[in-house]
């Protein structure tokens, strides 16, 4: 089974909108998908939640969000809303998400 890391690096929603359509195609199609929320995507959960967005809710559903930066959403001033998502604070990497981990464990990284 293909493993694919989506590691979002962007605040524009429109290219968000495309690795949550990303993510939920390959996850549909089999693969183990994961989407980590780094740089400035720290601060699209809450304006993804606010909205009520309907591809954040299915891969917020089926367990494909790895987590959100802590660092990131620290600097950005979102870190207190990102922490309320009960969705792991990645830190693994100088304060940061890394990608070591995913990598040993075979994962193909997607940056977007």
């Amino acid at each position: 089974m293909k493993k694919v890391l989506f590691y979002a690096m962007t605040g524009e929603k429109m290219c968000f909108q495309h690795v949550l359509m990303n993510a939920l195609d390959l996850h549909n199609a089999g693969c183990e998908v994961k989407i980590i929320f780094e740089g400035a995507s720290v601060k699209l959960p809450s304006v993804l939640q606010e909205e009520s967005n309907p591809l954040f809710g299915k891969a917020l559903d089926a367990g494909l969000i790895a987590g959100i930066c802590f660092a990131c959403s620290k600097v950005m001033g979102v870190f207190e809303v990102n922490q309320a998502f009960g969705l792991p604070m990645l830190d693994d990497m100088y304060g940061h998400a890394g990608m070591k981990s995913y990598l040993a464990e075979g994962y193909e990284v997607v940056s977007m």
